[in-house]
């Protein structure tokens, strides 16, 4: 699968709504109670919604006198014909630009032609889920007209030294290499990063840049950041320095993140262990979350903080998955990772097994797990994360050819 076809494939994320002011009219309480939860919406960040009750009724009365906004939906229940005269009788205080989405009740092709001919921008069919309305409010000022949208997985630690760094890192090595996916890794920690380590590199500049001048951020800006890791798999490196105090705004990385969602299949976000305004708001607005936790107690009431703050801030998308890493320390007591995962409600994803050799000679030689032993179990905890996020069966394999047989038998020979 190339990049383009994993960008478009029917599960891609939907697009953020951009900054539009919206205003929703309906006739029924369950409706209105959609169309207040869309609001709630990670997706719906940028917009600006308000709904009343009434229908088309009230809008007419409402813009008699009023600017229209960017969007208008509006529910009716009455038949086509006095649907279709209420609509006209909008059309006369609409400014240009309005958009407008009816509701209706009645599956009926010949009344959505009819509305579409008219102008209307869409119609829905009620009962209706919220991701259903943000999908057609999105598509409506985003299908077309912007690149294909890349899955962001931002991952983070249920408690400090839990290993969250080293699987977003050797995660990110997986999706490039195994599914040869263009891949950006950016190390969210300013201060104490590890990426530059983990991958043998120092580079001049990095996500700092990008975050402290967002008046000069754009693609051309951020790909001169970048570090190549590999063929697939770049980075954003923190400056890992104590320099300068890191106090940011809760929105800082919102630009950086736009872009690299709308310029590379894959962005795998290093954020740090901590809450604040702007982890949290990383974390909610992620497509996916990866959760790292060590089988011990502090780990097990932080993670279950974690997942119950993520249910309730993002209901309408996939839950974050839990990772239990450096599981099987010797003699030292643990807890089972069928009890972890009930007691925070969600069954581990993926659990990484503890090998102190493979883990520091991998981090002593600025090497991921997979360069060191491809055939490790750790290496394959970290390939089966890599396509659970992926939606994937089973990562691509190199082509066979002759001359790789040839080799395995001159090597045994010369052992």
């Amino acid at each position: 699968m190339s990049d383009q076809d994993f960008r478009s494939e029917p599960s891609a994320q939907i697009a953020p709504v951009p900054r539009i002011s919206i205003q929703a009219f309906c006739e029924g309480a369950d409706i209105a109670a959609v169309l207040q939860d869309a609001m709630a919406d990670r997706r719906m960040n940028k917009a600006h919604m308000k709904v009343h009750m009434g229908g088309a009724a009230a809008a007419v009365e409402a813009y008699r006198n009023a600017p229209t906004p960017n969007l208008i939906i509006i529910e009716s229940a009455g038949d086509r014909a006095t649907l279709v005269g209420q609509l006209e009788e909008l059309a006369e205080f609409c400014d240009a630009g309005t958009k407008v989405v009816v509701v209706g009740r009645v599956n009926d092709i010949v009344l959505y032609r009819d509305l579409i001919s008219r102008g209307v921008s869409d119609y829905l069919v009620a009962p209706f889920s919220v991701v259903e309305v943000i999908r057609s409010i999105s598509e409506l000022y985003t299908s077309g007209t912007s690149a294909p949208l890349g899955r962001v997985i931002a991952v983070t630690s249920a408690k400090g030294g839990a290993g969250a760094s080293t699987v977003a890192h050797n995660l990110a090595w997986s999706i490039a290499t195994d599914h040869e996916l263009s891949t950006i890794l950016v190390d969210m920690d300013l201060g104490f990063g590890t990426a530059g380590l983990d991958f043998n590199q120092d580079p001049p500049q990095g996500v700092a840049e990008a975050i402290f001048a967002p008046e000069r951020l754009d693609q051309n800006f951020v790909d001169r950041l970048l570090s190549k890791c590999g063929d697939n798999l770049s980075m954003l490196a923190a400056p890992a320095t104590l320099e300068r105090s890191y106090d940011i705004a809760e929105t800082a990385f919102d630009p950086l993140i736009d872009i690299l969602r709308a310029t590379t299949p894959v962005a795998v976000l290093d954020v740090p262990h901590a809450w604040n305004a702007w982890t949290r708001r990383i974390l909610v607005g992620a497509d996916e979350v990866v959760v790292v936790a060590s089988p011990e107690l502090a780990s097990l009431r932080n993670a279950k903080n974690v997942f119950d703050q993520l249910r309730a801030a993002r209901p309408n998308d996939h839950p974050a998955k839990l990772v239990l890493n450096n599981v099987g320390v010797l003699k030292r007591p643990e807890i089972a990772p069928a009890d972890f995962g009930k007691s925070v409600e969600a069954e581990a994803s993926t659990i990484i097994p503890f090998d102190a050799k493979l883990f520091g000679t991998a981090a002593n030689n600025g090497q991921m797990i997979a360069e060191v032993d491809a055939a490790s179990k750790v290496a394959e905890s970290f390939s089966d994360l890599a396509r659970q996020l992926l939606g994937r069966s089973e990562a691509k394999k190199p082509k066979k050819t002759l001359l790789q047989p040839l080799l395995a038998r001159l090597s045994r020979k010369k052992a």
